[in-house]
């Protein structure tokens, strides 16, 4: 379903899906408004949703449209996702898939590519088999730190979690979200508002603060340095990773592990890749405790499901049973 008040974007939109073959058009709607008609009586998969739109705003219809479609996942077209970076961010956070940017020119070639390009990441399914969780791990230690890692539909993820983690926990938390570097300031600002914390993108040397949370910028790792004391500072590199992500989890994980060892909850959400499996590995090298996300509550199981699927998760949890696990093993 596209909706979108701009009706020549409808009619490209709808050109690029139908032509391509792979997906099935059930509505194209002027407005938020005729888009919940419609759902009542139309099941979808997918939902193409512009930001800016009269009455309505694609912002302010997210969650009734998430609710409607039960489940149906939303890429935000907008030329918005850019320029107003802000909107993008609180998209995520509502619970947005994905964002493209709609160019204030004609729909080319170019653009149909990136459009189909997303939808196919968006409906990529994983074959193999869900690995059950077992009971919740009893770490040995409580964690000193928690570092997070998340792409595709982790924001949305990321600020369920953050939300229900209680203040009395304050264990600094550290955050590598696959996202370009001009969403960084905005991202951290959200983050900040959604959970209460102080939130900062990282820099050279940046030290990690009880009940604060650092997020790597969108153009180098964030990578810990041991300062000797048992405790580290962040250090940025743009060393390639073997993923290809910049930022990449896997040398977030791997270097905290290095330094916190047993004492280091490292959390995989949502996200397309692998980025974050060898980093996982080696954080249980290390003794330190591994959880993903469940498939049911991930926009894509990428990320998580490799985890999960080689045995390196000790609890595969719903964002609402992470955050339940961080405050009951997080030093207050």
């Amino acid at each position: 379903m596209i909706v979108d008040d701009s009706a020549v974007a409808r009619a490209a939109l709808s050109r690029t899906i139908v032509e391509s073959g792979r997906y099935s058009m059930v509505g194209a709607c002027a407005s938020a408004s005729a888009a919940l008609v419609r759902l009542r009586e139309t099941s979808v998969d997918l939902i193409l949703l512009d930001i800016e739109m009269p009455r309505t705003s694609g912002l302010a219809a997210l969650p009734d449209l998430l609710h409607a479609s039960r489940g149906a996942k939303v890429l935000i077209v907008s030329g918005s996702a850019t320029a107003g970076a802000a909107h993008a961010i609180e998209a995520l956070a509502l619970g947005a898939a994905d964002t493209l940017v709609k160019p204030a020119a004609a729909m080319g070639s170019r653009f149909g590519d990136m459009l189909l390009a997303k939808l196919d990441d968006l409906t990529a399914t994983e074959n193999a088999p869900i690995p059950a969780s077992g009971a919740l791990p009893r770490p040995a230690f409580p964690f000193d730190v928690v570092a997070i890692g998340a792409s595709t539909g982790g924001i949305h993820a990321l600020t369920s979690v953050l939300r229900a983690i209680p203040p009395a926990m304050q264990r600094p938390i550290v955050v590598t979200q696959h996202l370009p570097s001009s969403f960084s300031t905005f991202f951290a600002a959200q983050i900040s508002a959604v959970s209460g914390r102080a939130c900062a993108v990282a820099r050279e040397c940046t030290r990690l603060v009880p009940g604060e949370v650092v997020v790597a910028p969108g153009d180098a790792h964030v990578v810990a340095k041991s300062l000797g004391d048992g405790t580290a500072a962040l250090r940025l590199s743009r060393d390639a990773a073997a993923t290809g992500n910049l930022p990449a989890v896997d040398p977030m994980f791997a270097t905290l592990a290095g330094v916190y060892r047993e004492r280091l909850l490292a959390v995989v959400l949502s996200g397309m890749g692998r980025d974050g499996l060898e980093g996982a590995r080696q954080v249980r090298e290390a003794g330190g405790t591994v959880v993903v996300q469940d498939r049911t509550s991930s926009v894509v199981w990428g990320m998580p499901g490799t985890v999960a699927r080689e045995g390196l998760a000790h609890a595969v949890l719903s964002p609402e049973q992470i955050a339940a696990f961080i405050a009951a093993n997080g030093r207050s």
